[in-house]
């Protein structure tokens, strides 16, 4: 159901317009949207770094392995999801993935606060809907039989509030896959440039998770093979006095993308077989909101 993000009122398609309240979102180059005071000015992201991973996300092996994980989740946790939400969906590359992948999904939309992401996504995407919205602030309740928050959590400093909203966009029985950056002890300049409020630990991320209302059916990390490599990269860049760029970082050779790559593929398969690893530069959870479709 679509709903008023001011007054919880039921609104209708096209107007979006509130008639209890009078809220009405605006069109911000070719988008609905719903926050349009943060549509090109906030502090959850750089938008000029849009156009770098625009570059890089194809290729680079971190993104390839979050990708196959999640659209594996997907398929195993839920096979027989019919619409989905992405928060903070980017240039829409795992968006793009998943409309590939589930193309009998009736109702797929992305979500972004940059009207800049949404731009390279539409470029994209083929049917999904594309719309600039807030996750403090969503216009939807039971709409969704799973809604996705791909390394979106960190940008938000109230989180909490983002999860209770996820939480009341899901139908009975849906639920969420969420990815975040883990373990404080790896925070550095290279989270303060992308704009991260924290690095979760499993127990932050569990506690916050359940406190929405969820129940948690998988939590694992990844990138668990290349911890000490990037705990090492972290202590490096943290000792220099120069300052990185924000995309020297997804800057290597094309050897050593393959290799990691390689490896990362070998963790997916062996947490598709089961495995938890309890250590990891990064965390996957899929939850459950009570009830049934």
């Amino acid at each position: 159901m679509l709903v008023c993000p001011n007054c919880k009122s039921r609104i209708t398609k096209p107007r979006f317009a509130c008639q209890s309240c009078e809220f009405e979102p605006q069109h911000l180059d070719g988008f609905v949207a719903w926050s349009p005071e943060l549509a090109r000015n906030n502090s959850g992201f750089n938008p000029e770094d849009f156009a770098k991973l625009e570059k890089v996300e194809s290729e680079y092996f971190w993104f390839q392995a979050r990708i196959n994980l999640i659209l594996w989740a997907l398929e195993n946790y839920f096979p027989a999801i019919d619409s989905l939400l992405e928060i903070g969906c980017g240039t829409g590359y795992v968006l793009s993935g998943i409309e590939t992948r589930f193309q009998s999904l009736r109702n797929l939309v992305g979500s972004e606060i940059y009207t800049q992401g949404l731009a390279f996504a539409a470029k994209k995407l083929d049917k999904a809907e594309l719309l600039q919205m807030d996750a403090r602030k969503m216009p939807y309740i039971e709409e969704f039989d799973v809604v996705g928050a791909f390394d979106a959590l960190e940008h938000i400093l109230e989180d909490e509030l983002a999860l209770k909203n996820i939480y009341s966009a899901i139908k009975p029985g849906g639920g969420c896959i969420i990815t975040v950056p883990q373990h404080k002890w790896l925070w550095s300049e290279t989270d303060e440039q992308a704009c991260h409020q924290r690095q979760y630990s499993a127990e932050e991320l569990h506690t916050k998770i359940k406190k929405a209302g969820f129940q948690i059916l998988r939590s694992t990390s990844f990138v668990s093979s290349l911890l000490p490599i990037m705990a090492l990269s972290r202590l490096r860049k943290s000792g220099t006095e120069s300052v990185q760029k924000p995309d020297e970082s997804l800057e290597i050779p094309r050897w050593l993308n393959t290799m990691f790559f390689q490896i990362l593929s070998i963790e997916v398969l062996l947490i598709k077989k089961g495995l938890n690893f309890p250590f990891g530069g990064s965390r996957l959870v899929v939850a459950r909101k009570p009830g049934a479709i």
